[in-house]
């Protein structure tokens, strides 16, 4: 599958600090999680669109981060999704954190679909990965 990279821009704020102006090492998770969120939007699929109409979520099953550099108040930290490996029912996506030409933090996130009300896994639908026509 051929696919053009993909990247959401996250300002620092104040409130993604420590007392010394440092991201919290848990909100570059959050950053991730916006980006893959962004990412299914911009194909054309809404999570909440998915959970009420298919009742597929998806949970982090695993987590790798490399915490390279840190980056500080008011940074524009570029985050990137791509997936590296499907399964029937799971992804493995590779998300970098850039700030310019420096690497911030370097993830893979293994993700499952789920049923939103049994959490039993569920097979990705068709298409999903797709770019929206």
């Amino acid at each position: 599958m051929t696919r053009a990279p993909f990247t959401h821009d996250v300002r620092v704020y104040y409130e993604d600090t420590d007392a010394a102006g440092v991201v919290y090492y848990a909100n570059y998770l959050r950053f991730m999680e916006r980006a893959r969120t962004e990412w299914l939007a911009a194909r054309g699929h809404l999570v909440a669109e998915l959970a009420d109409s298919a009742a597929i979520v998806f949970v982090v099953t695993h987590a790798d981060v490399a915490f390279r550099q840190p980056a500080r108040l008011g940074d524009l930290l570029a985050v990137g999704v791509d997936v590296v490996e499907q399964g029937r029912a799971r992804w493995m996506v590779r998300q970098p954190i850039r700030r310019g030409g420096d690497t911030v933090v370097d993830a893979t996130i293994t993700l499952a679909a789920v049923d939103r009300n049994t959490l039993r896994p569920r097979r990705i639908p068709a298409g999903l990965l797709e770019p929206a026509s």
